[in-house]
């Protein structure tokens, strides 16, 4: 703790114990979440260099997924080789602002990666029920502002996380049973009064999860009588197909959110706590080492891409909406 009397409800710097319990089994923990990040680095910076030389891919769908590549490996990089150096060297001190700026960064990527994945479905219903109108709808200053909007949504939203937090005393000591700095994880460590900080974090996951499933939702919902309508079973399959991919990285993604909101406020008290930790540390990390290869393997065009890239050749392209 701070050693002068005006700062010294201030800690200096916070201790992330890792997994409290599985101290024993750091090392064999590490392993898994080391091999999913090269995964994850690899292959979101490899998805990001190939749609922005790849000229065949230059169309709003792809962007988006480039965006949702750049925070995916944001995200994991904010919070992963922190991880690991507590895992492998004990290095498990972190300075009290150090650890309010990694808080600040998980919330809003996260918040950030629901907001594109928002978007990426309002692409599809717009290339599958205004085919003709896509490119027109969907302009490049279109994508950009749609975009930042989704970014200062999130900022807004999450910089409350910060100060709520910091304007707490902390007379309980500095450890922090985690392995980074989640907002109601050091809200805890406080012993004052951190009521206003749970019911905003509540809040701000109603505002930006609600409303993002709920637009994904209606957006899907009405794709699905758009894809029902059409008269051949080939033109059914060919515009479901396009929204594979999508569908899957909305499962990886809000499965283990869910998992990890749910069971923190409505049922920690039956499930450990390392399990709680574990769970997530996968929600950050799951998201941005499986889209890539879904991505990948769901989409041809991104395959033509990655054989153009690696053996040179002349792969003709053949970009479906």
């Amino acid at each position: 703790m701070s050693g002068d009397n005006s700062s010294s409800l201030t800690p200096g710097f916070f201790i992330l114990n890792g997994v409290p319990g599985l101290e024993a089994t750091h090392i064999w923990i590490s392993l898994p979440f080391c091999f999913m990040y090269i995964i994850a680095v690899m292959g979101n910076c490899g998805l990001i260099c190939l749609i922005s030389h790849e000229e065949a891919l230059h169309w709003p769908m792809y962007y988006f997924l480039a965006l949702l590549s750049f925070t995916d490996v944001t995200l994991c990089t904010t919070t992963v080789p922190n991880m690991l150096c507590i895992f492998w060297f004990n290095l498990k001190e972190i300075d009290f602002n150090a650890c309010l700026a990694q808080m600040f960064f998980v919330h809003m990527l996260t918040g950030m990666e629901s907001g594109v994945l928002m978007l990426m479905a309002l692409d599809r219903y717009v290339a599958i029920c205004y085919p003709l109108r896509y490119a027109t709808i969907l302009t490049n200053p279109v994508i950009a502002k749609a975009g930042l909007a989704t970014f200062l949504r999130n900022v807004m939203l999450i910089i409350p996380f910060t100060l709520l937090t910091k304007r707490l005393p902390y007379c309980r000591g500095n450890f922090i049973a985690h392995t980074y700095c989640d907002h109601m994880s050091v809200a805890k460590v406080s012993c004052g009064n951190f009521k206003v900080n749970a019911i905003y974090g509540l809040m701000v996951a109603l505002l930006i999860g609600v409303f993002d499933i709920c637009c994904i939702s209606v957006s899907y919902t009405m794709i699905l009588q758009a894809v029902m309508s059409l008269s051949s079973a080939d033109a059914r399959h060919k515009a479901f197909s396009t929204c594979t991919s999508h569908m899957c990285a909305i499962v990886i993604t809000y499965v283990p959110a869910f998992f990890t909101f749910f069971t923190h406020r409505f049922g920690g008290h039956n499930i450990p706590n390392h399990i709680h930790i574990i769970v997530a540390n996968l929600y950050l990390l799951l998201p941005p080492t499986m889209n890539p290869i879904v991505y990948g393997v769901k989409t041809k065009q991104i395959q033509e891409g990655v054989i153009k890239f690696l053996l040179g050749d002349k792969v003709s392209f053949t970009y479906d909406k």
